[in-house]
């Protein structure tokens, strides 16, 4: 080999050298500058709020602040496709949540991101009920009621959504299928409009995240007739699971996470899963999630992972048999 090969030869292995060196530092150092949180929902959602909820201390966890974004469109896809092609140095984060993470690529014909692929897991964070409500002007009653007057008069009431392909949109289709109902779906721009249009009139009962109706409930506007999980939640406890209420097999409920684009350094996907599991654990987090009917949780990298890919494959099922589809 020659003096002007070795050379070359040498000065490869220094360049690569400095390369990894540089990117071992930017990991240890990492964060230096804010960090940025998409939140593909409106503000005052269930996903905008807990973020906002354990923002603060996250931020002293990190040691950095947390610029929260609300990117909306699309049921969340807009906001995910951004953060999915962000580059991938933990500066640009997603919520991700059912809708947009294990809804979507069965609803679209076209999506623009893979979750799957496009996207690292970094923690679950909150796993919340939805519940079903009606006004308190409404003769239904319980879930019964509710099942009896669409069988009696098909497609007679509305259901509202917070927009089509949304978790209240499955979690309403799921109903009238297992029942053998139907109803006409009204999608809305978010969870709040879905539900104020039950105080107009417009629509006669939904089912949405617990945050976003419990305070109407609280006052007696909103009566609760079921909650979506296969346990009671300890926010409603007199309210029925709708599998006690009568339809056998009934489960849908929504989940909040944490994810990176993918290709983030394991090292900064770690930093930021610790800095979740120290927060989520704290007494003050845990009273303030349970006050908006939702648990506080979280998970590894790993078993994020391995969630996401049995909730999409058991989304596909529902959205199947529901029969929705986007072009």
């Amino acid at each position: 080999m020659s003096a002007k090969s070795i050379e070359r030869l040498i000065g490869f292995f220094l360049l690569l050298l400095a390369s990894f060196t540089q990117a071992q530092n930017v990991e240890t150092n990492y964060p230096n500058k804010p960090i940025r949180i998409i939140i593909p929902q409106s503000s005052g959602s269930a996903t905008d709020t807990l973020i906002r909820l354990i923002a603060p201390k996250l931020t002293e966890q990190l040691g950095q602040p947390l610029i929260l974004e609300n990117k909306l469109g699309a049921g969340g896809i807009i906001g995910a496709d951004y953060v999915a092609k962000s580059a991938p140095d933990g500066y640009t984060l997603l919520i991700g949540a059912t809708s947009w993470i294990t809804i979507a690529p069965h609803v679209y014909s076209k999506l623009s991101y893979d979750a799957q692929k496009d996207l690292a897991p970094v923690s679950i964070f909150a796993v919340g009920q939805n519940v079903l409500a009606v006004a308190a002007t409404s003769p239904s009653m319980n879930v019964k009621d509710l099942v009896a007057s669409m069988k009696i008069n098909p497609n007679s009431l509305n259901m509202a959504s917070a927009g089509i392909g949304s978790t209240s949109h499955l979690a309403g289709e799921m109903l009238t299928s297992m029942a053998n109902v139907s109803a006409v779906h009204v999608p809305y721009k978010g969870a709040g409009p879905s539900v104020m249009s039950l105080l107009s009139g417009e629509s006669q009962w939904v089912f949405t995240p617990m945050q976003g109706p419990i305070a109407l409930i609280r006052s007696g506007r909103l009566r609760a007739l079921a909650v979506g999980g296969n346990v009671r939640s300890a926010i409603l406890p007199d309210v029925p699971t709708v599998k006690e209420a009568g339809i056998e097999g009934y489960e849908m409920k929504n989940w909040y996470g944490l994810l990176a684009p993918a290709g983030t350094p394991k090292a900064i996907i770690d930093k930021l899963n610790a800095a979740i599991v120290k927060v989520v654990s704290t007494p003050e987090i845990k009273e303030q999630f349970y006050a908006q009917g939702s648990e506080p949780t979280s998970n590894s990298p790993q078993e994020f992972s391995q969630f996401i890919r049995e909730e999409t494959e058991r989304m596909s099922k529902v959205v199947k048999k529901a029969g929705i589809k986007i072009e």
